[in-house]
């Protein structure tokens, strides 16, 4: 199968704007992702799906593939599945299996994606895998800027939010609590298929891509991450993240 993954990145982010190129122990953010995606041994080829020539400029430099893309979208797989196809059109070749990787996953490790990618390897039935991870700590929980996920007996996702679910209301025991990592798989067809679907109503609601997933009644297959890791979505989580690369043993192997 080929099989790719594809970061899109954007400068305009609301909440953290010029988010792809702060830097990170000296790399911009999205070159971390780049660097760290390409160890996967699940992955044919890595590309950055942009609409700043900033951006494709800084992926040049590392000898990585950008491919520019329309500054209308306002979901990164609308973004991902324009990249797809130019992909396809500019290399005569048909994806299989595309891996969005959220630009702001810069702990993002090889191992992660093989995960992710693997149950659709082995079940030609699952269209769309998620990665998500435990939260450990009340604040992950309550913060907006994580997002929650409730999954069925199956391990098939219910519902994603930015409030805290399940709730801790009626309830003494102990609670699963589970986010949302930004490390989506889609076979060719599913992502196209997202693409052509109508946005919905608790998509917007939650700013939560997959919601329009479900609310058209597709599953989502979720994958518990083997690394635990952290998203930027302000100047604080980069400060975090950058102490936490430090230490990272994939960051001093970079080549």
């Amino acid at each position: 199968m080929k099989i790719i993954g594809i970061i899109p990145a954007r400068m305009a982010s609301t909440r953290f704007p010029g988010k792809p190129l702060a830097p990170i122990c000296g790399i911009p953010m999205v070159g971390h992702i780049v660097l760290r995606s390409r160890m996967s041994k699940a992955l044919d080829e890595v590309y950055v799906a942009t609409c700043d020539t900033s951006v494709k400029e800084y992926v040049a430099t590392l000898h990585g593939r950008a491919v520019m893309t329309s500054d209308k979208h306002e979901r990164a797989t609308d973004r991902t599945a324009e990249a797809m196809l130019k992909i396809e059109k500019e290399t005569g070749t048909a994806i299989d299996i595309v891996v969005m990787i959220q630009g702001d996953e810069p702990l993002v490790t090889p191992a992660l994606i093989d995960a992710l990618v693997l149950p659709m390897q082995e079940d030609e039935s699952i269209q769309i895998t998620n990665l998500i991870s435990t939260i450990d700590d009340d604040d992950e929980f309550n913060s907006p800027n994580a997002v929650k996920i409730v999954m069925d007996t199956a391990g098939n996702a219910l519902y994603f939010s930015r409030e805290p679910i399940p709730s801790l209301k009626k309830y003494d025991g102990p609670v699963p609590r589970f986010k949302q990592l930004g490390i989506i798989a889609f076979r060719r067809s599913s992502l196209l298929q997202f693409n052509s679907l109508t946005p919905t109503p608790l998509e917007k609601i939650e700013s939560v891509d997959m919601l329009r997933i479900l609310e058209h009644g597709l599953k989502i297959k979720t994958v518990m991450s083997p690394d635990k890791i952290y998203s930027v979505d302000t100047p604080e989580d980069l400060a975090h993240v950058e102490t936490l690369m430090k230490k990272d043993p994939l960051f001093r192997g970079y080549a």
